[in-house]
């Protein structure tokens, strides 16, 4: 796991409930907007066209526009006549059709108003800074160098601790009783932070002094350890310019959050049951 990664933890936030955030294009309104080819009387125009680059690009950011400019054009128009055609049929009449329709809108209105909620305030480098910081003063970026043994029952994890206590080798305690994948390495963990671990463990390596052993046997869903921490560390969180964008989305979703909350204490809102 990344020290980036480690630093900013994944956040299931507003923007997970309504899809992907996307970046909505903006054209300005006034701008010429002349016409690129007409269908039956129907105009394709220049915002069109620029709308379906901006598509093409997402999914190919080499596309080359220019060079494929007539072949583009050639889509748009068999895309306006399947429209067309799709109208003559009264597809857009059909039950499934408009339903499907209205939540196309829906979701597009979403999006816009999420786009607006994020216009309103936008974010200084100071603000961002600010929140970067009270991310590394509060996050746990210690790393811990340990080995374990691990055991099928308590019983013989306290065996194991009196031997330890009369002196035996940890790393050949681990080789000969570990029934980890680690016992042949003689139970050596590596380098590991606390999100690495499953919660039992890691709040035991926490309370650890470097060079000790625990005292009583640990229990995971794995089974029974007995753990011994060799060393602690502290990473160097990442640089600020490195995760700026990561800490915008964050505080900007931290918005949207309170943008839905406000909503919801403002609304009727009524579950019916099963």
């Amino acid at each position: 796991m990344s020290q980036k990664n480690i630093f900013i933890q994944k956040n299931h936030l507003l923007v997970v409930l309504l899809g992907t955030l996307v970046s909505l294009l903006s054209f300005n309104a006034g701008a010429a907007n002349k016409t690129v080819a007409t269908v039956n009387g129907k105009a394709i125009d220049q915002r069109t066209f620029d709308i379906y680059v901006e598509h093409r690009k997402r999914k190919d950011p080499k596309f080359d526009a220019t060079k494929n400019r007539e072949t583009l054009i050639q889509e748009l128009v068999n895309r306006e006549l399947m429209y067309q055609d799709a109208l003559k049929n009264k597809l857009d009449k059909q039950k499934d059709v408009k339903f499907q329709l209205q939540q196309q809108r829906i979701d597009l209105l979403i999006k816009y108003a999420i786009q607006k909620t994020i216009q309103s305030k936008p974010l200084t480098d100071e603000e961002l800074k600010k929140e970067y910081e009270r991310r590394v003063k509060s996050a746990n970026i210690t790393e811990y160098k340990a080995r374990h043994i691990l055991l099928k029952d308590e019983e013989k994890a306290k065996e194991i601790i009196k031997e330890l206590d009369d002196d035996k080798d940890f790393i050949e305690l681990a080789k000969e009783n570990s029934t980890g994948p680690t016992g042949k390495t003689g139970g050596d963990l590596g380098w590991f932070n606390a999100r690495q671990m499953v919660p039992e463990f890691s709040k035991a390596v926490a309370t650890m002094k470097k060079g000790t052993y625990t005292k009583t046997p640990v229990k995971t869903k794995f089974g029974w350890h007995v753990i011994k921490l060799e060393d602690t560390r502290k990473m160097e969180p990442p640089k600020f310019e490195d995760i700026k964008q990561q800490i915008r989305v964050i505080m900007q979703n931290k918005l949207l959050q309170e943008y839905l909350l406000n909503l919801r204490k403002k609304a009727k809102i009524k579950i019916s049951k099963k």
